[in-house]
């Protein structure tokens, strides 16, 4: 029996070993796994904790541009990168920020701003968050007017359409097309009021239909779809956009014309205004218009005055092309501010190579027998698409193009007219052959005080308008172009 006895003790006294070193390898790995848990845990907290101090260090950002919208040195003055201590509730210092700010290019409103956060207690664990701020420009549609719009057929139009009046649409929308107003009294017939945005094209086929239409008038409940015209939709009524600041911007622009760029009084051409080339060497031409073309059997448009008085006159708008239509005054270096300002009527044309310019004119005090307008009669080109190059036109009057235009005319720019209209004045079969153009497309936006339009009901003026927005304009426009708000928001937020 004893050696029975001890046998099984020797069995027992092995199987307590076996369980005790189980049982030190389960605690062991409890251990091993309840530490790597709080490990990770205070590296989750860390890393969560430095992520919400680099957001941090975005919106201390932000409120200071607020504050201080012009000043991308963190008011030290000095180039960066600049570091701020973090506070908890309780007033302890738990981190830093590191904040990298990059300073919008010339004529830009885009500021970008990396923010590191990084915490006390773990000084491996870094965040990064990037993000992009901007005060949206003027160009923030494809078309903005303050007056009563209509597009014809032919009309295709690529960009976000707005008038604060009505708008009559007939071609085809591939963006949203907004009116300030629910609806109003088309002038172009009689008739009750209609939609703030409405079509004549009918729904069974491709005609237009001239008079008034009960189904794109009130109470018509709810407004029809007509995706055959507004690809994106429309909407009505909208908040209005304000024309009355630009007179403001042009006076800016002129100073900083006359202190960093080039700036061409009325005295210096002595005759009808200027004409400017642009060149893809980062230069232009500059001439003095001399001569303007006559206006065909002395009656084809609605005034023979000439433009040079400074009122919105009719006249042909053409330099003449003999020799003596011009003087070719010298070749500039473009501004290192890209701002060029005359007080006297422009003639633009040409094209830029990752240049940033605008050209702006006008005349102050503001009268309207004296403000100054922009004619584009040939091509004004971009030799880039993706945002290097960037020309704005601005005139305190009109942008015209003239009666001796290209038959297929093409500008890249952003065009403002402030208080006059951008467009092309009617000019009647008397002005044969210049009185039918075939194409005119336009890249970039046009800004209409008055009643836009480059072809007329008879038929006349360009056949075929394209219209292309250029969405790198809102938040990089040309230098100085007006903007719609003087606060920041953001355009995107990314963590590197």
């Amino acid at each position: 029996m004893n050696k029975v006895n001890k046998k099984y003790r020797g069995v027992i006294l092995i199987n307590v070993l076996i369980f005790l070193m189980l049982g030190i390898s389960l605690i062991t790995l409890f251990i091993a796994w309840t530490s790597s848990s709080i490990n990770t845990v205070k590296s989750t907290l860390s890393k969560e904790q430095a992520l919400q101090i680099a957001e941090a260090g975005i919106d201390y950002y932000r409120w200071h541009l607020a504050h201080n919208p012009n000043d991308f040195k963190d008011g030290t003055n000095i180039d960066g990168p600049y570091s701020h201590v973090f506070y908890d509730k309780n007033g302890e210092a738990i981190g830093n920020f590191i904040l990298t700010i990059t300073p919008p290019i010339v004529g830009s409103t885009l500021v970008t701003i990396k923010s590191e956060g990084r915490v006390n207690k773990s000084p491996s664990v870094k965040r990064t968050i990037q993000t992009r701020l901007a005060i949206p420009s003027f160009a923030k549609f494809a078309i903005v007017a303050n007056d009563i719009m209509r597009f014809g057929e032919g009309t295709e139009i690529f960009g976000p359409i707005h008038s604060n009046n009505g708008i009559r649409f007939d071609g085809i929308a591939h963006n949203l097309i907004t009116s300030t107003i629910p609806s109003y009294d088309d002038p172009d017939h009689t008739g009750n009021k209609e939609f703030g945005v409405h079509t004549h094209v009918n729904t069974t086929n491709t005609n237009v239909t001239e008079t008034f239409r009960t189904l794109e008038a009130p109470p018509t409940n709810p407004v029809p779809t007509r995706n055959d015209v507004f690809l994106a939709g429309r909407q009505f009524p909208v908040p209005q956009s304000d024309f009355t600041g630009i007179t403001n911007d042009l006076s800016i622009i002129k100073t900083n014309a006359i202190s960093g760029g080039k700036y061409l009084s009325s005295a210096g051409s002595g005759f009808y205004g200027y004409h400017i080339v642009l060149k893809t060497n980062d230069t232009y031409d500059l001439y003095k218009v001399k001569s303007l073309t006559a206006i065909p059997n002395g009656n084809c448009s609605y005034s023979s005055n000439n433009p040079g008085t400074g009122s919105s006159i009719w006249g042909t708008w053409s330099i003449k092309s003999s020799s003596n239509g011009q003087t070719f005054i010298g070749n500039y270096q473009n501004p290192s501010n890209g701002l060029i300002f005359a007080e006297d009527d422009v003639w633009v044309d040409g094209k830029i190579n990752t240049a940033r310019i605008t050209i702006a004119v006008g005349t102050f005090p503001d009268a309207p027998n004296s403000r100054q307008n922009i004619i584009i009669n040939n091509d004004l080109l971009y030799t880039n698409y993706d945002g290097q190059d960037i020309i704005g036109l601005i005139a305190q009057g009109d942008i015209n193009v003239g009666m001796v235009s290209e038959d297929d005319l093409r500008i890249d720019a952003a065009l403002m007219a402030n208080n006059g209209r951008a467009g092309r004045h009617y000019y009647s079969s008397s002005c044969s052959p210049y009185h039918n153009r075939s194409n005119i497309t336009l890249y970039g936006m046009i800004g209409s005080n008055k009643r836009y339009g480059f072809a007329y009901t008879d038929n006349t003026g360009y056949e075929v308008r394209t219209i292309t927005y250029d969405a790198n304009l809102l938040y990089a426009p040309p230098p100085s172009f007006p903007l719609t708000s003087d606060k920041y928001t953001t355009i995107s937020w990314d963590e590197l």
